[in-house]
């Protein structure tokens, strides 16, 4: 042997022995994001009215957290703020977007998936997006991009928006899945296409009505939001929803078995449209926002078991939440409100999607690693936009200064090694509020207080409300006035934060 390639291996032995010695964790790490789950709509967090087996076994034999948190009431910047570990009021343009929006997360930016990249984690998402696709004005005939490919994610299979917004149609990786290329797509947020149906005009080809908006292309029996024209081979069928995009979750997980793999799999429900398979139909009292409750624990349950077949749960670590609180009526007439009963979609937790109040962003909060994480529940503060700082700890990983800014590693709560979660947390509605401790503070709003179409409450208010969580868990009783020492304090701490950025320890 020559003596550079004996210095060679003798280099590659001693970095060997060296990486041997402090080899980071590297577990298969699932993410299970539901779409407007509350925290009371699971069984395993008091609901009666529907079974929810799989996501309580999460719980049984997992972590559940009472105090877990999306960053934002809806379901974009929940999204935005997850993957980039950055607040979303820090960014224009991270509201609700529309179907045919641009990407919102700038291709080469750090991001949750490209942190579990670096790590040497095949990386995959599956389901809905909703965080824009293209430059804007995308056509979608051609190469669909940037995309998630560009962010960090090895392969992709998602629906670009919602359900309830057109394109009606899958995209895997920069392709719209079967596309007839004779039958191309066009797709406006502005104005109908002449010859195509919309529910507002035809009524009467529609098998689920809207209660408000939601009147305009007319697809699968169902009015959208936008318009469309085009690509009828391509566009999905909304009772197969759930079907399509477990199987691809599947899929994802069986082709990469061999090797460390981060699936995130966002699913559709229990979003509007809600219209389960119809092998989920009658299984609640509750219509179809309680059957696609059950539809969701099903695809939960898929995912478990192919874990279990294929022996990989005790080395994957599962985290199971939902990207806003709940909204029963959300554009649809589909006896959401009428067959509600006493079910309590956010639990103790007053408000809901859109709202300031607790329960638009406290949501089910669920981690499993059988290995690692002890069964029990947890009260400590946590929240998505830490999933960043946390799984790149876990990872072996530093996130570089500017980098997920705020994002925290609280990886000691997630698998209950701390009771100590998160000290403060800022929640995003239409404004902002913060959480430190048992005390929340809503800034000063102006606005209705229950929102017209969705009957939730907004929590706006010309004055600042604080609530002591420990006394008053439904938020009633602003006590800003008998502690108005707690109010200037949380006042200056969010306006620090806002101006500054979050404190890392």
């Amino acid at each position: 042997m020559s003596r550079f390639l004996l210095i060679s291996a003798l280099h590659l032995a001693a970095s060997v022995v060296s990486l041997g010695a402090a080899e980071p964790a590297r577990p298969n790490i699932v993410l299970i994001y539901a779409d407007d789950l509350g925290y009371g709509d699971i069984s395993c967090q008091g609901a009666t009215r529907v079974s929810t087996p799989n996501i309580d076994r999460l719980a049984k034999e997992g972590l559940r957290f009472t105090d877990g948190h999306s960053s934002s009431a809806t379901c974009t910047p929940s999204r935005f703020s997850m993957l980039t570990g950055e607040y979303a009021f820090r960014q224009k343009g991270t509201g609700v977007l529309p179907g045919d929006a641009g990407l919102i997360i700038k291709p080469g930016r750090t991001t949750l998936p490209s942190i579990l990249q670096k790590a040497g984690y095949k990386t995959g998402v599956v389901g809905k997006w909703h965080l824009g696709l293209g430059e804007g004005n995308v056509d979608w005939n051609q190469d669909v991009k940037p995309g998630p490919l560009e962010i960090g994610f090895d392969s992709s299979y998602i629906m670009a928006a919602t359900g309830d917004r057109v394109p009606c149609v899958y995209v895997k990786d920069h392709k719209v899945v079967g596309l007839d290329p004779s039958d191309p797509i066009k797709v406006s947020y502005k104005t109908p296409f002449p010859g195509e149906p919309t529910g507002k005009a035809n009524p009467e080809m529609l098998k689920m009505h809207p209660s408000h908006g939601h009147d305009m292309a007319l697809i699968n029996g169902i009015s959208r939001i936008g318009y469309m024209t085009g690509g009828k081979s391509a566009r999905w069928v909304d009772e197969d929803f759930a079907d399509v995009i477990t199987r691809e979750a599947v899929s994802f997980i069986e082709q990469n078995k061999a090797q460390p793999f981060f699936l995130f799999f966002a699913t559709h429900d229990i979003h509007v449209p809600r219209v389960p398979h119809p092998r989920f139909v009658g299984k609640t009292p509750m219509g179809p926002r309680g059957d696609a409750i059950a539809q969701l624990d099903w695809s939960v349950g898929e995912v478990l078991a192919t874990l279990d077949r294929l022996k990989l749960a005790e080395n994957t670590l599962v985290i199971f939440s939902s990207d806003n609180g709940p909204v029963v009526d959300d554009g649809y007439k589909d006896d959401a409100v009428t067959k509600l009963g006493d079910h309590k979609p956010a639990g103790p937790w007053r408000g809901g999607k859109y709202s300031r109040f607790e329960g638009a962003t406290r949501v089910p909060f669920i981690v499993r690693w059988p290995t690692k994480v002890k069964p029990g529940t947890s009260d400590a503060l946590v929240c998505q936009v830490d999933l960043s700082a946390s799984l790149a700890a876990l990872t072996g990983q530093t996130v570089a200064k500017g980098d997920a800014p705020d994002s925290l590693n609280v990886l000691p709560a997630l698998l209950g090694e701390s009771k100590e979660g998160r000290d403060h947390l800022v929640e995003h509605a239409a404004s902002l509020s913060l959480r430190k401790g048992t005390w929340k503070l809503i800034t000063p709003a102006q606005g209705p207080k229950v929102s017209k179409n969705t009957n939730t409450e907004t929590g706006a208010d010309p004055q600042a409300q604080l609530f002591d969580l420990a006394k008053d868990p439904g938020e009633t009783t602003n006590v800003a006035r008998s502690h108005p020492d707690v109010e200037l304090e949380m006042k200056a701490m969010i306006q620090k934060v806002v101006s500054e950025g979050t404190p890392r320890p």
